[in-house]
C-alpha cells in the first residue's frame, strides 16, 4: 500500500487504501474515478449482527460492517439498536469517536433568568488537541477501506435543540434577542476553535459542519433570521478550513432550498443529505450549482429504504446517479442514515446496488 493520501494530507490518521482514496479524490475534483463514492451512517443492530461475530467489540463490529458494506466514507456511526431495547436511551451523552462526554446537557436553559446569566464552557487546546486525537483514531480503526470523516457542528442546532428546546428559543427570537446571539457566539466560538485545528492539523480533504435548519418542504426559521445569525456562523467555521484547501461538507436535514445560495457564499463545498421527501431536488441542484458542490446521499431513509422493496431500491439508486452521478462530484448514499427499522435485506440491496451501477462510466 503506497499511501497517497499521506503524499497531500501527510496527518491523515490511517493507511488509507489507495483505490478509495483515488475514488474519493476524483469526486471532489469533480471527474469520474473508478466508481462512484458510498458514504453512510449506519444505525443498524441486524447488519452489524450480519458482519460481525460474537463477542466482537462494537468498534471492531462496526469496521467489519463499513468494509462489508463498500462504503468509502462515513461521518460515525449509531448505538445500533434493536426493537428489544425500546425505550432505551443514550443517557451519557458520549461522543462515540472521541470518548468525550458532550458539552451540551439537554436544555440547561429553562427560562428567561437562564438566558440571561448562560455562560458557555469555551474549548481551550486541550479540547483542540482531544478532538484530534479522537478523529485519527477512528481514521485508523476505519482504515484501510473507509474514510473516516471528522467534523463539528456550526453550534446554531446546539442552542434552539440543546440548551433551550424549540418553544423557548422560538419567544426568545423576539424578546431576548441580544442574549440569544450571545449564546450563538459562545457556541459558535467552539466550533470555530475546532475548525481551525483542522484547517491547521489538515488530518484529511473533507470537513464535515451541520445545523439542522429545515423540515419537510420549508426552513424551520426565516429566510431573513436565518441570515442574521445562522449564516454568518456558518461564514466563520467555513473561512479557515477554506482557506486550508479542505472540502467543506453541510448537513442538514429538511429543504434548505430557500437559503443555499447563501450557504455556497458563506463556503460551503458540498450538501448532505439532500432528502427527496422533503421536496430536495438533487438533479436541478447539480444543475444549478455544477462543479461548486459535491452531492452526498439522496437515497430515501425514511421510506423507501425502510419499507420498499430491493427492486424499488435498485431504481431509487439509479434514479440518483442518471441525475447526479455523470462528471464525478457525488458521494451516493442514505438521505440521512441506516435506521434500526430497515430491514437486512433492503440494506443488502441498497449497498450493492451503489457499488453495481455506480461504476464509470455509469449505464443507468
Amino acid at each position: 500500500m503506497s499511501k497517497l493520501i499521506h503524499q497531500e494530507w501527510p496527518n491523515y490518521g490511517g493507511d488509507l487504501d489507495d483505490v478509495v482514496w483515488l475514488r474519493i479524490k476524483a469526486a471532489i475534483e469533480h471527474e469520474e474515478g473508478d466508481r462512484v463514492p458510498i458514504w453512510d451512517y449506519i444505525d443498524n443492530r441486524y447488519v452489524v449482527e450480519h458482519f460481525s461475530n460474537p463477542g466482537d467489540a462494537y468498534e471492531d463490529a462496526m469496521v467489519k460492517v463499513y468494509h462489508g458494506l463498500g462504503i468509502d466514507l462515513c461521518r460515525g456511526y449509531g448505538s445500533s439498536y434493536t426493537t428489544n431495547d425500546n425505550g432505551r436511551v443514550n443517557d451519557e451523552h458520549t461522543n462515540m469517536i472521541s470518548g468525550q462526554t458532550s458539552w451540551i446537557t439537554k436544555h440547561r436553559i429553562s427560562n428567561y433568568d437562564d438566558l440571561a446569566t448562560y455562560q458557555h464552557r469555551l474549548f481551550t487546546d486541550t479540547d483542540c488537541e482531544n478532538w484530534v486525537k479522537g478523529w485519527k483514531a477512528f481514521q485508523r480503526r476505519l482504515a484501510p477501506l473507509t474514510y473516516g470523516v471528522p467534523g463539528m457542528g456550526v453550534g446554531f442546532d446546539d442552542v434552539y435543540s440543546g440548551l433551550m428546546g424549540q418553544t423557548l428559543f422560538s419567544y426568545a427570537i423576539y424578546d431576548r434577542r441580544s442574549d440569544l446571539e450571545r449564546i450563538f457566539e459562545q457556541v459558535n466560538y467552539n466550533a470555530v476553535r475546532i475548525a481551525e485545528t483542522a484547517a491547521r492539523e489538515k488530518i484529511g480533504p473533507i470537513f464535515f459542519t451541520w445545523s439542522d435548519i429545515a423540515y419537510k418542504d420549508r426552513l424551520l426559521w426565516s429566510p431573513q433570521f436565518l441570515r442574521e445569525t445562522f449564516i454568518p456562523m456558518l461564514r466563520r467555521v467555513c473561512e479557515p478550513v477554506n482557506n486550508a484547501g479542505l472540502t467543506v461538507i453541510f448537513h442538514s436535514d429538511g429543504d434548505v432550498t430557500e437559503i443555499l445560495d447563501d450557504m455556497v457564499d458563506a463556503g460551503i463545498n458540498g450538501l448532505n443529505p439532500i432528502e427527496p421527501i422533503a421536496g430536495m431536488d438533487i438533479g436541478a441542484i447539480k444543475k444549478r450549482y455544477g462543479d461548486n458542490l459535491v452531492l452526498v446521499g439522496n437515497i430515501d431513509c425514511s421510506q423507501v429504504l425502510p419499507l420498499g422493496t430491493p427492486e424499488t431500491i435498485r431504481e431509487a439508486v439509479k434514479d440518483t446517479l442518471r441525475q447526479a452521478g455523470h462528471g464525478g462530484g457525488l458521494f451516493i448514499g442514505s438521505s440521512s442514515e441506516i435506521v434500526p427499522a430497515t430491514p437486512l435485506e433492503n440494506v443488502l440491496a441498497f449497498f450493492e446496488a451503489c457499488r453495481e451501477y455506480g461504476r464509470y462510466p455509469l449505464q443507468v
